[in-house]
């Protein structure tokens, strides 16, 4: 049975501020670095960024070898001692969290340790540089030094193996390399930028603190007792203390009113035409404008640039006496040469790219479309953005299918194939609640109840 190390650590730079996570796979004999993954997070917590930089060590190891043995270190007394089961989990925000990373390996291949933060710093470095990198607006991406071996390298180590265990450090090696040389982007719902070819997801603008690479990723040490955190679990924030919480700023998510194309299931996107809405989707529009001006909660309006989201907008604007704002991070996916293509035709005709598309969310539609992580990426910066402007107010986001099952999927936690079990009808109505620890609530999914009320 192969054997590794994870490191990982996490910070927040605010508690609840801007947060990211780090995490690294080594082999158990040499130290040396086999996989990285980090990812910055927009606002959280320390402890929730803590957990996802454990999850995403743990899938990075499981992606190297799903039978191995892994020896866990932190720096974070409270995660070690939940997930080692001596401390009781009663915060709600880490049950989830916690529940997900005992799901990666069998309960019996996983140890946990407690380290000193001065032997965790490569975790912490890289839990640092996702926050910096995240303060740009920018992806994560491994440094030269520490990135994962190149496809030669990894075929070296594979024709030249050392045992570890029962497996051999070399194929380790290789199948992380061969996973992706060169640096991947990231996965939302925890599992980062991966230097082994990884998904990434949440980089965003979102103001970040004064703390330099290499510093402590912005927290206070866990190492000191913290406020609670003893067997009764985590201090209560969330919704246990909403109280100190504020006003959530909430996101209504409205997808526009139908065109010519959408009856026809056809493929449309930001990469062909610019369709108008058909006289079904201008009634829509009106209809849904009505529903929003009754209940007389929304306080802005953004839309996608995209001509269908931008009239549909205009007619809420209209019912409102409000302003529309375009977002460009709100524009539906591009998906290349499948533009105004049915299902069944892309099938027909690139049934290989389709075949990827389905099962990986780092794959392109052919010929130079979007990937879901590119989407992700895109949607979750203007997210971040968008929640930073306008705090505790409740914004109106005309936008597409894509980007709304990618927040709702996000706010969930889900991973990227979820969207394929979500249904988003033209101009129906989701909502999600931002509240100012990071945490997210879903409040509604495909409402169309203005549409049924108006025909």
């Amino acid at each position: 049975m192969p054997s590794f190390v994870v490191e990982a650590d996490g910070g927040s730079r605010g508690n609840p501020g801007p947060a990211g996570y780090g995490a690294v796979v080594l082999d158990p004999v040499t130290g040396e670095t086999l996989a990285e993954a980090a990812e910055y997070i927009g606002v959280a917590t320390n402890n929730v960024a803590e957990y996802k930089g454990l999850i995403a060590g743990l899938r990075a190891a499981r992606d190297i070898a799903p039978d191995a043995s892994v020896r866990v270190r932190m720096d974070s007394k409270l995660v070690v001692e939940q997930m080692s089961g001596r401390w009781k989990i009663k915060h709600p925000d880490m049950k989830p969290l916690a529940a997900e990373a005992a799901r990666i390996f069998p309960r019996s291949a996983v140890t946990y340790e407690w380290i000193p933060r001065e032997q965790n710093k490569h975790a912490d470095r890289l839990a640092n540089e996702a926050m910096d990198a995240g303060k740009r607006g920018k992806q994560w991406e491994p440094s030269r030094s520490t990135a994962a071996l190149d496809t030669s390298a990894a075929r070296a180590a594979a024709e030249e193996p050392r045992t570890v265990g029962d497996a051999t450090a070399g194929a380790a090696r290789a199948r992380a390399a061969l996973a992706g040389a060169g640096a991947g982007a990231g996965a939302g719902a925890g599992a980062g930028a991966v230097s082994r070819a990884a998904t990434a997801e949440t980089p965003s603008g979102a103001p970040s603190g004064t703390f330099p690479t290499g510093s402590a990723a912005g927290r206070e040490s866990d190492a000191r007792p913290q406020p609670e955190a003893d067997a009764a679990g985590a201090p209560p924030v969330g919704w246990a203390a909403s109280a100190d919480l504020g006003t959530p700023t909430t996101l209504v998510l409205l997808r526009h009113g139908e065109t010519a194309l959408t009856p026809e299931k056809r493929f449309s996107g930001s990469g062909g035409g610019d369709p108008e809405l058909s006289p079904v989707g201008r009634r829509q529009a009106e209809a849904v404008a009505a529903a929003l001006a009754a209940r007389g909660t929304v306080q802005e309006i953004v839309s996608s640039p995209l001509r269908r989201c931008r009239e549909t907008a205009e007619a809420v604007a209209a019912r409102l006496g409000l302003d529309v704002r375009i977002e460009e991070g709100l524009r539906e996916t591009d998906f290349g040469a499948w533009e105004g293509l049915t299902f069944a035709e892309v099938q027909q005709r690139h049934p290989e790219d389709l075949a990827a598309w389905l099962s990986s969310a780092k794959a392109a539609p052919t010929g130079g479309g979007e990937s879901f992580t590119s989407v992700s990426r895109r949607v979750s910066a203007a997210r971040d953005r968008l929640i930073a402007r306008s705090p505790g107010r409740t914004v109106l986001l005309v936008t597409h299918v894509t980007p709304v099952k990618t927040l709702v999927r996000l706010a969930l936690g889900a991973p990227p194939e979820s969207m394929f079990r979500m249904e988003l009808s033209a101009a129906s109505v989701s909502a999600v609640a931002y509240y100012a620890d990071g945490n997210a609530s879903v409040r509604l999914l495909n409402d169309t109840s203005h549409l049924r009320a108006g025909a």
